[in-house]
């Protein structure tokens, strides 16, 4: 038994240290990836990243660690991850069981590592862990992870990427996260039953307050004559971004994971979960240039006083002071509207080139509910199950009548077109940003009209008050998924349904580890107090 044991003590010693072990993985196209071997730590930390303290759920690489936003985890088109989580939250004001989404990757055959409570798992319970395993044989791009409270940037590189002579850097030091900051918790928040106000915006985890102490602003260093990625992540709670940098155009090439056709502009809207990479050529003076990032909601007046809502681009050789530059008039801002992003490779819609097109088409009337404050899809609010929706499939529930929470499951069958229609006429509060995994927005939320031709491909996209958006998928990949608003708030009263696609094959197609198993009998043995 000493070589089994001495094994397993090994394996575990690199699941706590974080360490890479390579192996060959063979992905779709031929080729071979590594294997990462991550340990993310989720902890209660009290953090003043805009001079406002107060008490986080973060996450870290160690069980005193914990940073917002969280480590970086990255690595290539075809590696293959393994991400051991443990719950170590203590903090009886918040939620102390977790799970981590990672937002964009497909989760092809690995439903139950998608990280979507009550949808694809229970939560993680306090002082244990859970490993979520999974590959990323087709994608490449920017991407993110998150629980509650809790986020970080995810990043696959392609070591092919067809946009890499545009650019000389691309590393760690050009992510770029925003985020709305609060001094309540996210519990607060949602109790309130009010569209809440952010108090700073954050750019890479520092930012002010207005009426507060200057803190450091985040500063992110160029060299003159340079090209750089700049990997944009919106990690917003409720707001969207306008972003902006002083005297430079923004070349986007990649759209939540997706590499497009190059659009420069000067300005870019973000709704929350939103992703662009652009290339930023540094061809200026040598100087401090201001980065911008607008919210649409915020605690007092919107703007740059005092160096709220903003970072700074320095050039090497620049003092270091805070920029003085100013935004262009707005004759010189170029903006662009969804419908003008298209994707390099593999353009075109599936199903016919009309609307209706499709093997199934699917209408979302999306409304409000004043008397009980809840959101609505066809005229029914989203409450979580008690049971995980992959559980119930697995455990012989296929038909959308058998599911749980009643009216809120939508089955699809296998390889088949799928049309999606939104409809806004009737839900405040917008515009709506809705995540999927992947699909071809044929008509924009700003947009009357419909391309099949090009349209942009992406996994998250707005829907406003009176406007329509139609999507277009391809079943092709078995279980529950979320489809839902990435505002937060917006979620919790009720605003997602679950797509279960291919009920009868995703037993077979999405095999479940053994510690899956044990996630929902260890999480509804918790007692009334360890439950926020």
């Amino acid at each position: 038994m000493l070589l089994p044991i001495t094994f397993l003590i090994l394996q575990l010693s690199l699941l706590s240290h974080g360490v890479e072990v390579k192996r060959t993985i063979p992905g779709s196209n031929g080729s071979y990836g590594s294997e990462h071997r991550e340990h993310l730590y989720i902890v209660n930390k009290e953090i003043a990243p805009d001079g406002y303290q107060r008490s986080t759920v973060l996450a870290g690489t160690t069980p005193d660690g914990g940073s917002f936003p969280g480590p970086l985890i990255s690595g290539q088109k075809g590696d293959r991850f393994i991400i051991n989580v443990t719950d170590l939250l203590t903090d009886p004001t918040m939620d102390r069981s977790t799970s981590i989404h990672w937002h964009g990757l497909f989760q092809k055959t690995t439903n139950y590592a998608d990280g979507v409570a009550f949808v694809s798992q229970c939560p993680i319970a306090p002082n244990h862990s859970f490993i979520y395993d999974f590959s990323v044989p087709d994608q490449a791009g920017t991407f993110w992870y998150y629980g509650d409270g809790l986020r970080g940037p995810l990043v696959i590189y392609d070591p092919q990427d067809p946009h890499r002579g545009l650019y000389d850097v691309d590393d760690e030091s050009t992510i770029i996260t925003l985020a709305d900051w609060f001094h309540q918790t996210s519990l607060q928040l949602l109790a309130a039953l009010v569209a809440p106000a952010a108090d700073a915006t954050l750019i890479n985890g520092k930012g002010r307050y207005a009426g507060g102490p200057n803190t450091p602003l985040e500063v992110i260093n160029v060299v003159q004559g340079r090209r750089y990625r700049f990997r944009l992540i919106s990690m917003s709670f409720d707001a969207f971004h306008g972003f902006s940098i002083d005297g430079h155009n923004l070349t986007i090439i990649e759209v939540d994971g997706v590499n497009t056709q190059p659009l420069t502009v000067t300005f870019i809207e973000m709704y929350p979960a939103q992703r662009y990479s652009f290339v930023l050529n540094a061809c200026q003076k040598i100087d401090n240039y201001r980065i911008r990032a607008l919210p649409s909601s915020g605690v007092g007046a919107l703007n740059y006083t005092n160096g709220v809502n903003s970072g700074i681009l320095r050039y090497k050789g620049a003092p270091d002071e805070e920029p003085t530059t100013s935004e262009p008039p707005s004759s010189e801002v170029i903006v662009f509207h969804e419908s003008d992003l298209h994707p390099l490779e593999n353009p075109g819609a599936p199903g016919k080139p009309y609307p209706g097109g499709a093997d199934l088409v699917l209408n979302l009337s999306l409304g409000f509910n004043a008397s009980t404050v809840q959101f609505l899809v066809n005229n029914v609010p989203f409450v979580p199950p008690k049971v995980p929706v992959l559980l119930q499939i697995l455990s012989g529930a296929q038909h959308a009548q058998d599911l749980l929470p009643n009216g809120s499951v939508y089955t699809l069958p296998p390889n088949k077109v799928i049309e999606v229609n939104l409809f806004g006429d009737n839900v405040p509060g917008g515009p709506h940003p809705f995540h999927l995994h992947a699909f071809d927005v044929v008509r924009t939320s700003e947009n009357s009209s419909y391309n099949f031709v090009n349209p942009i491909r992406r996994d998250t996209t707005p829907v406003a008050l009176g406007n329509q958006t139609t999507i277009r998928f391809v079943t092709d990949n078995a279980g529950p998924w979320f489809f839902h608003c990435h505002i937060d708030l917006h979620l919790d009263l009720g605003l997602a349904i679950v797509f279960a696609e291919d009920t009868r094959d995703t037993k077979k197609d999405d095999p479940v580890p053994a510690d899956w198993k044990e996630l929902c009998p260890i999480y509804d043995s918790l007692s009334p107090s360890q439950l926020p």
